[in-house]
Order: C-alpha cells, then sequence, then structure tokens
C-alpha cells in the first residue's frame, strides 16, 4: 500500500488480491460461522501480539478522542464523560487494526491476507476487540456474542474487560456517519453509561 499525491488529492493505492473475504465465504456456507470467526480470532490476536512501541501509528486514545470530540449527536457532558472515562483507561499498547472484520480477510491459495488497515492505530486490544462486537453486533447480535465469546475463550480475557469499552467506541463510532448504522443504538449504549 502507498499513498500518493495525484492531482493534488492524497490517494491510497491498493494490492489487488485475488480470492474471496471470509465474510463471502461465511454467507455461502452459514453453518462453518464458527470455523471463520476462530480463523479471525487467530490472525486478530497475531496482530494484537505486535507491540507498538517503535512503531509510528497514530495513538488509539488520540484518536478516540478526536472522534468523541466531533460526534454531533452526543451533548457536551457525555463527551465529557466518555473523554473522562477514556483517560482512565490504563492498558500496553498493541497493534490495532480499527475495522478488523470478515469483510477484511481475504482467503487466497489457504493463505488470509488482512486488507483496510487506514484505521490501524497503537492502542488497547480489547477496545480493537469491542470494535468488532459492535461492528457484528450492528447485523447480528447472535455473532457478535458468538464472535466475543470465542474471542475470551481463546484468549483468557473476559467478556467485562472488553465490554467496558462500550459506551467510548460507541461515542466514536457516533462520528463516522454510517449510513448503514443505526445512530439510536450508539446513543443507547452511551446514554446507558452517561445516564444523561
Amino acid at each position: 500500500m502507498d499513498v500518493l499525491t495525484i492531482d493534488g488529492k492524497q490517494v491510497i493505492i491498493m494490492e489487488y488480491i485475488k480470492g474471496k473475504t471470509l465474510g463471502d465465504l461465511f454467507f455461502e456456507n452459514e453453518e462453518k460461522i464458527e470455523l471463520y470467526l476462530n480463523l479471525s480470532i487467530q490472525i486478530q490476536q497475531q496482530v494484537h501480539s505486535v507491540a507498538t512501541d517503535s512503531l509510528s501509528l497514530e495513538s488509539m486514545s488520540v484518536k478516540l478522542s478526536r472522534q468523541i470530540a466531533a460526534a454531533h449527536l452526543l451533548k457536551q457532558p457525555q463527551k465529557d464523560a466518555l473523554l473522562e472515562k477514556l483517560e482512565a483507561m490504563t492498558y500496553e499498547n498493541s497493534l490495532c487494526h480499527g475495522d478488523f472484520h470478515l469483510y477484511n480477510l481475504i482467503m487466497s491459495d489457504n493463505k488470509v491476507t488482512i486488507i483496510d488497515w487506514v484505521d490501524a492505530s497503537s492502542g488497547d486490544l480489547r477496545a480493537d476487540v469491542h470494535r468488532t462486537y459492535l461492528l457484528y453486533s450492528q447485523h447480528s447480535m447472535e455473532m457478535a456474542d458468538l464472535y466475543l465469546h470465542l474471542y475470551c475463550k481463546q484468549s483468557g480475557l473476559a467478556r467485562e474487560d472488553v465490554l467496558q469499552w462500550a459506551p467510548i467506541i460507541a461515542g466514536a463510532r457516533l462520528s463516522e456517519n454510517v449510513t448503514s448504522e443505526n445512530d439510536e443504538r450508539l446513543l443507547k449504549i452511551v446514554s446507558d453509561y452517561c445516564q444523561t
């Protein structure tokens, strides 16, 4: 992947990878969901095993703070509460993909390639896991719960340790203005924490 300037605009040049995403494979074989989730979790854990102290990546904390501040649907007291919670979080920095899900994993010749690294950051792997959980729950709560169960089982993380990131990740996602996302769902997650 390269970032170039063409006609005065920044563009990302990406290599084409022939194959199918794990998301496509899942929808062709829905009974194999656990197989595809387990495979994706193994890959995600490999990503999280990379320490980012020497990598020049944006800090997840800085990125989330910026997103929360830019979320127009949040009231200022909610933003303040989320930023205070974020500042109180302690963790070791890991490589985090930021948009990790089955459609960003391409299977080609029995090898899986991770794509779409534009949201990568240095931060807490539990926040990255919650981001994946939140993305899955947008479409299927059953799939999201299975993913989180499998990730916690394989990693030894407690479900509560991942879910403590819920209001922060939901609040940050509100700044993305994704048309397929349900803003009311995200606001409820934030409101349940902030009690406003």
